[in-house]
């Protein structure tokens, strides 16, 4: 069972309409497209009409999904944007930044950090650096 973190705390997952890979994606529906972190960004804009699109993170030390979610917000994405796997508590708030909408952790993460430690990183708008150096 996966949880979801938002800005409100951790939560259940409420996409029930399936999740499918970038080369399956339909033209059209309700649908998720799974994207791996080493996604050619030259690839990325033919998917902004989808619903929802879930960046995998296999390690937390890898932050190509962070550049993948903020091409695809420049691109013109406006749907629900998830990073799912090994996105830890001090990385929230680069998540939220770089466009991403929710973060999807397994059980055993939210155990270690629990969700104290994600809601002291919510306050992601007030707290970023590279915003208070340019104004």
């Amino acid at each position: 069972m996966s949880v979801i973190v938002t800005d409100n705390g951790f939560g259940t997952d409420d996409w029930a309409n399936g999740f499918v890979a970038r080369d399956e994606a339909p033209a059209n529906g309700d649908y998720c497209v799974d994207l791996p972190s080493d996604t050619a960004p030259d690839t990325l804009a033919q998917l902004t009409n989808a619903p929802m699109i879930r960046i995998d993170f296999p390690s937390f030390a890898d932050g190509r999904g962070f550049t993948l979610a903020a091409m695809l917000r420049r691109a013109g994405f406006k749907g629900r944007l998830r990073a799912k796997g090994h996105v830890i508590a001090d990385q929230y708030a680069m998540a939220r930044r770089s466009g991403f909408d929710e973060v999807e952790i397994d059980e055993t993460l939210a155990t270690r950090q629990p969700e104290d430690q994600w809601l002291f990183r919510a306050d992601w708008q007030n707290h970023n650096y590279q915003a208070r150096m340019r104004g």
